[in-house]
């Protein structure tokens, strides 16, 4: 009727050796790749002051980020993260392809870095805030109270 000793000294070994197995496995690191790069081969087929932008976007493909001010070129992007237990990411590695257009379009060069090459840029999406997040719906209907103008609704 009653469990052994021996049996539940094995079995509170066994529930203290999952435990500590489950602790060392969360706190294993975590890579994650975001974006891509295209390959050499890729590269190669792209001819300075031959190809232009649509010539490219048919050979490489849609790029990660372009030029919005004077569209001078294409940015293709290809982050490693490391995720390490309750820690802030850290970038481990980071390339960079750089095709860069003149005036005309036509490709003016192709260059390509890494983080060695330079120090670490943020890349950030920044996304506006609106106000109503903040704030209940009670709180949105008495703060516009004030806005009420009832003349609006007396004229004829």
């Amino acid at each position: 009727m009653f469990a052994r000793p021996k049996t539940v000294k094995t079995a509170l070994r066994a529930v203290l050796l999952a435990g500590v197995l489950v602790s060392v496995a969360a706190c294993t690191a975590q890579y994650r790749k975001h974006g891509w790069i295209p390959g050499p081969e890729l590269l190669d087929e792209v001819v300075v002051g031959v190809d232009t932008r649509d010539t490219v976007t048919e050979t490489v493909g849609e790029p990660s980020i372009e030029s919005l001010v004077d569209e001078s070129g294409y940015y293709y992007v290809t982050s490693r993260m490391k995720f390490f237990g309750a820690r802030e990411p850290r970038v481990v590695s980071r390339d960079l392809v750089a095709i860069t257009f003149d005036t005309r379009g036509v490709v003016d060069s192709v260059q390509r870095y890494t983080l060695e090459d330079g120090r670490t840029i943020n890349l950030e999406r920044r996304v506006t805030d609106s106000s109503i997040q903040d704030k209940t719906f009670l709180r949105q209907l008495l703060g516009n109270l004030g806005n009420f103008n009832p003349g609006s609704f007396l004229q004829q």
